[in-house]
């Protein structure tokens, strides 16, 4: 099956492996479905249908939420429907649900459809660069431009490592402009920007672009992230003359002691949960990047612990306005949100924030909100 899969065409995934578990552990039913940009619903994948199914009130959605397979036995035929997680590195990406006879629905079966779940997944992610299909089956209705070249600068939605998992959203999905974030990692450190690109529409896509380009080509460089902020600074000025500027939130961990190097360059914010405590991290404020010529730029120092919770928030989060009082999210009601998240994966916690936070502006959003959520597990030695 994986030889087959892995020669299939990229747009044929879903054939080949629907074809191959006929074959082998006679499937008589194989759907995808995938999580849409604004992660409520899940589409389905080359199916004639365009019915969504909702991410909290059904069967594929809460194998979604939990991330493990579910058994649904149809009210109408025989077999038994499985829903598998079709999950990369923690980037979530949708369930597969196969349809067994009852006699070949066994534990080790379940285990097999697992790891097939897994080979599709990664197999998307490699056919993505010559088919449209599978984005295209994620969207309830057209992005705008700059939304399209937002996603497709970011890494991915999450991510998890032995030392840490990170989940990380955008609202408004399908019309972002200027919020951005980015990560990478080695053996030896994990290095994450968020960013927040002034302006609206096209120019604040743009600018972002070249933004975590200049980031990325400094970060590639192999220096600290204070010089990587440097070098994008003066990429930016170049370019627009200090007329244009990014905030930005520069972080690099360091994975087997948990020493952090900060620059805080802008307005993205940084919160803490440790235990019971949750807190504010107030960085030295610097300039954002392309405000003026040759800015220097100094990296701050702080540690996480194992069983600590980062959450980012750009300022479309903690500025966003109530229609009723006219008062600011803020501090507060952040806070609050952070502690009835804590019992959610770092996958799951941007989600849910915006969703709090939709509930608090009951009204279309005035500017972007980005939320990344971190969680610290440290090497295996210091939990």
């Amino acid at each position: 099956m994986e030889s087959a899969v892995r020669a299939a065409a990229p747009h044929a995934l879903v054939d080949v492996v629907r074809d191959a578990l006929a074959a082998g552990y006679g499937a008589s039913a194989v759907r995808l479905h995938l999580a849409d940009y604004g992660l409520t619903v899940l589409r389905p994948v080359g199916e004639p249908t365009d019915e969504s199914l909702s991410l909290d009130n059904s069967w594929e959605g809460r194998a979604f939420g939990s991330q493990e397979p579910l058994e649904q036995r149809p009210r109408h035929g025989g077999g038994v429907d499985h829903h598998l997680p079709v999950t990369v590195r923690g980037d979530r990406l949708g369930i597969l649900t196969v349809r067994l006879p009852r006699d070949r629905s066994t534990p080790q079966t379940v285990a097999e459809l697992k790891r097939v779940a897994d080979l599709l997944g990664h197999e998307i992610l490699v056919a993505e660069r010559d088919t449209d299909l599978y984005r295209r089956a994620r969207r309830v209705s057209r992005l705008t431009l700059a939304a399209e070249m937002q996603w497709e600068l970011l890494p991915a939605r999450a991510c998890e490592a032995p030392e840490y998992a990170i989940g990380a959203q955008l609202e408004p999905a399908y019309a972002i402009h200027g919020d951005n974030f980015d990560w990478s990692a080695d053996g030896k450190g994990l290095t994450l920007a968020v960013t927040n690109g002034m302006g609206e529409g096209i120019q604040a896509a743009l600018l972002s672009n070249l933004a975590v380009k200049a980031l990325r080509n400094a970060r590639r460089a192999g220096i600290g992230v204070a010089d990587q902020a440097a070098l994008a600074d003066q990429a930016l000025y170049e370019q627009h003359r200090g007329a244009l500027h990014v905030s930005t939130l520069l972080l690099h961990f360091d994975l087997a002691t948990g020493r952090v190097e900060a620059v805080d360059a802008g307005s993205p914010q940084l919160w803490r949960r440790r235990g019971r405590t949750i807190e504010r991290i107030d960085l030295e404020a610097q300039l954002p990047l392309g405000m003026f010529e040759e800015s220097d730029y100094t990296a701050q120092k702080f540690e996480v612990r194992p069983g600590d919770r980062l959450l980012f928030a750009s300022d479309g989060v903690y500025e966003a306005v109530s229609p009723r009082g006219g008062e600011a999210y803020g501090e507060r009601a952040l806070a609050r949100a952070i502690s009835s998240t804590g019992l959610l994966p770092a996958a799951m916690v941007p989600r849910a924030v915006l969703q709090e936070l939709a509930q608090y502006r009951e009204t279309e959003p005035a500017d972007d909100a980005l939320v990344v959520c971190l969680d610290w597990f440290g090497r295996a030695e210091d939990r």
